[in-house]
């Protein structure tokens, strides 16, 4: 089977998961800054008031006495972006048990460097904010958008190792760690525990399923439905859902690597003896049925949690984010915002992105590596630290959603919104310029 492979050249496909993660988020962070870019140029255009006025259109389902009607803006944020922490709990969750978080020597550095990074910012908000309206944003500049920020990292082409670039990733991860925390102990409203007791049943089903090594994914889905509109019910915040929702599916195969092998060895041995030796056209019937039985042999060896992250995350990175970027970002920028630029809450917002993450970022990173606690790779120098430290700085995708738990006032929601943006603008070109400088190109 081994010089098979090797005939057909398929080695190269081999693929590290956190690899290929970085790729498609990199990407996404392009088509991510064309869709902010178009929201922001319609909300202040002739149609501005418009735009930002339809993502209020109420529509839902309705059954006798029962509905769900839901503006288009709270069935992105609320139902969409549950998909978006799915996702983001299916990364966590690989990322915990076999990726760069899976032991202390690899999750050190990264978990150091979250945490100062969404430490520090979140104190020089409070700084600025002890008291006002504002209060309740310190979670705004805590976060990083991963997108963004592999975007630009993609604009600097091999100038950046793939161990920066992996770095800078896990440090999202565990940021995400963070951000799902704060919104869950933090943001969240008046709690119905009649249907989180529901929502509880639901959750104790889902890891009684996980517990029979239940690998049907289509059963976890529909259970995971009804988890998320009982949490919507609930109180708790439904994309929370997502997350929950993630680390009941099932991170082993129903196969293991050895009856992989040994179930396609004979087949894949049989269809080479057969397609090579014919003098005749091979048989296209026994091809196509054995290419078949190679297939399903070779989903029942991909866990259901990864075979979902495969499948859900080009739908994510492409469409969801970009179109919640689109519905949130339409920001009117106009003399009565700019004059409002210097208030407690923008200030604690773009010195938290701009000055808190790269300095936390920093300052965690090189604490732990000097008490040995966390190990810098060697091929990283601490420049390009502070560099992916500014890149944290972006916050976008994950603070605009913080900031529509945080804010009710819509002036208020649009100053923090105004504040992300000016802070991740600053932050991505500092970095850019960071990165560039002290990254020698990689041939």
């Amino acid at each position: 089977m081994i010089q098979f492979l090797k005939k057909q050249k398929l080695f190269h496909r081999i693929k590290d998961p956190l690899v290929e993660f970085v790729r498609l988020e990199a990407f996404s962070g392009i088509v991510l800054m064309f869709f902010t870019v178009m929201a922001l140029v319609l909300a202040n255009s002739a149609i501005g008031e418009s735009f930002i006025a339809y993502w209020s259109n109420y529509f839902g389902v309705q059954f006798g006495d029962w509905s769900l009607k839901k503006s288009f803006l709270h069935w992105i944020n609320d139902g969409l972006m549950a998909v978006f922490f799915f996702v983001v709990g299916l990364e966590i969750k690989r990322e915990l048990l076999t990726g760069g978080l899976s032991s202390i020597k690899k999750a050190s550095l990264p978990i150091f460097a979250a945490i100062g990074g969404m430490l520090i910012p979140a104190l020089i908000y409070v700084s600025f904010n002890t008291q006002g309206s504002g209060t309740h944003g310190w979670g705004v500049p805590m976060a990083t958008d991963i997108a963004f920020a592999l975007g630009i990292l993609i604009l600097l082409g091999k100038r950046i190792p793939i161990s920066l670039k992996l770095l800078l990733t896990s440090i999202a991860i565990v940021d995400d760690i963070g951000a799902v925390m704060v919104i869950a102990l933090y943001y969240t409203n008046e709690i119905d525990w009649i249907y989180l007791l529901y929502g509880g049943g639901i959750y104790a089903i889902l890891w009684t399923l996980n517990s029979l090594k239940v690998r049907n994914i289509s059963v976890y889905l529909i259970f995971g439905v009804f988890l998320w509109y009982v949490l919507l019910k609930s109180g708790v915040h439904a994309t929370l859902a997502g997350i929950l929702l993630a680390l009941t599916i099932p991170a082993r195969a129903s196969k293991n690597l050895f009856q992989f092998i040994g179930s396609n060895q004979e087949l894949l041995e049989d269809l080479e003896t057969k397609t090579s030796k014919l003098s005749k056209k091979p048989d296209e019937k026994f091809i196509q049925s054995s290419v078949s039985s190679i297939e399903s042999i070779c989903i029942k060896v991909i866990s259901p949690l990864q075979r979902l992250e495969h499948m859900l995350h080009p739908w994510v990175a492409y469409l969801i984010v970009p179109l919640f970027a689109f519905a949130n970002a339409g920001v009117i920028i106009n003399t009565e915002l700019t004059d409002r630029i210097f208030e407690p809450i923008s200030i604690g917002i773009i010195t938290g992105l701009f000055v808190g993450k790269p300095l936390g970022i920093f300052l965690f990173s090189w604490l732990g590596v000097k008490m040995k606690l966390a190990q810098k790779p060697n091929e990283i120098c601490w420049s390009q630290i502070l560099g992916i430290g500014f890149l944290g700085g972006i916050g976008f995708t994950m603070s605009f959603f913080v900031s529509q738990l945080a804010f009710t006032d819509s002036e208020v929601l649009s100053l923090a919104k105004f504040a992300v943006l000016i802070a991740s603008l600053f932050s991505g070109i500092t970095g850019f310029l960071i990165l560039k400088l002290f990254c020698k190109n990689q041939q």
